[in-house]
């Protein structure tokens, strides 16, 4: 295929599990009913969300919109792998590996400014309890969430660009069971400096800047806890925070693991397990997270359910 200057390579050979044949049933299986209880899991949060006008706040707006990327971020990536793992034929054509790419860069780095609007969110509640309704409003709330996805599409078009513009002209296969923008530059055969240049600046925007606005957020909220006189309302003020601060670790903990392993660790196993617990296993365990301990939730759960008022 010609690509505008000497690329050839019409499709990509996805490696996935491969390694893996004896486990193939297996895999089918359990990705099949973890991304059922996926989108069952968070469709549910996202119609309580919009039916139950109890929810109609910034909190749980911003849960509605996390949930939304729950559902997108497997489907990028997991009925491929499913229908992989089925017939055995792991190709990927060129065009769509793009636009995979492009969609799961989109999702990263929204989802990373939403953990950082969220933990925003959070602190503004418990450091400034009276003042949380005058600042984060519906209408602030709708403009953060726009502004995440914004900033979300520029870097998924930036990079898909870059991309299109590299060689790919010889060997295939991605060592990946998705069209991962690091694995594909691996089996480049032109220059990739411009592309890893322009990725380290948007790991340290979107990546460590958000990371750093999030783990600033529960620095004054730890701060303002512990000087609550009462244990029961630092038990209280906790739990208000608990699911996301659980989420944050669960999202930076598998791209740490991903990125900044070391390189004589590596296993093919094991570099597939960090984007298997980002794209299956916290979208699974995310509406789990946020219902577990919340009873607004499980209230509006118990209202959809019963259609009558639940006290």
């Amino acid at each position: 295929m010609e690509q505008g200057n000497v690329t050839s390579v019409e499709q990509f050979i996805l490696l996935g599990f491969s390694h893996l044949p004896n486990e193939r049933v297996a895999l089918i299986f359990c990705f099949t009913c973890v991304y059922m209880f996926i989108l069952l899991g968070n469709s549910l949060i996202i119609l309580l969300v919009f039916k139950d006008q109890h929810l109609h706040n910034p909190m749980y707006l911003l849960l509605a919109n996390f949930s939304f990327i729950d559902l997108i971020t497997p489907s990028i990536s997991v009925p491929k792998m499913i229908s992989d793992l089925v017939s055995r034929e792991c190709a990927i054509s060129y065009t769509d590996c793009m636009v995979q790419m492009f969609f799961y860069i989109i999702i990263t780095v929204t989802e990373s400014y939403f953990l950082s609007v969220m933990s925003f969110d959070r602190y503004l509640a418990i450091c400034f309890p009276l003042h949380y309704t005058m600042i984060m409003t519906n209408k602030t709330c709708v403009v953060l969430i726009c502004g995440a996805w914004v900033f979300g599409g520029i870097n998924a078009i930036i990079h898909t660009v870059l991309t299109i513009n590299v060689d790919f002209c010889g060997p295939n296969h991605v060592r990946h069971f998705f069209c991962d923008t690091l694995s594909l530059l691996q089996l480049a055969c032109s220059g990739i400096k411009l592309n890893i240049i322009v990725i380290s600046v948007s790991t340290f925007l979107n990546g460590i800047c958000n990371f750093l606005i999030t783990l600033s957020s529960y620095i004054g909220i730890v701060s303002t806890i512990l000087q609550i006189n009462s244990k029961k309302g630092r038990i209280k003020s906790f739990y208000t925070c608990v699911s996301h601060l659980i989420v944050v670790s669960l999202f930076y903990g598998t791209l740490i693991f991903t990125y900044f392993q070391p390189d004589s660790s590596y296993t093919v196993s094991k570099d597939l397990s960090a984007p298997v617990i980002y794209t299956t296993v916290t979208p699974a365990l995310n509406p789990f997270i946020y219902s577990l301990r919340n009873n607004d939730i499980k209230k509006a759960t118990k209202r959809l359910i019963w259609k009558g008022p639940v006290t």
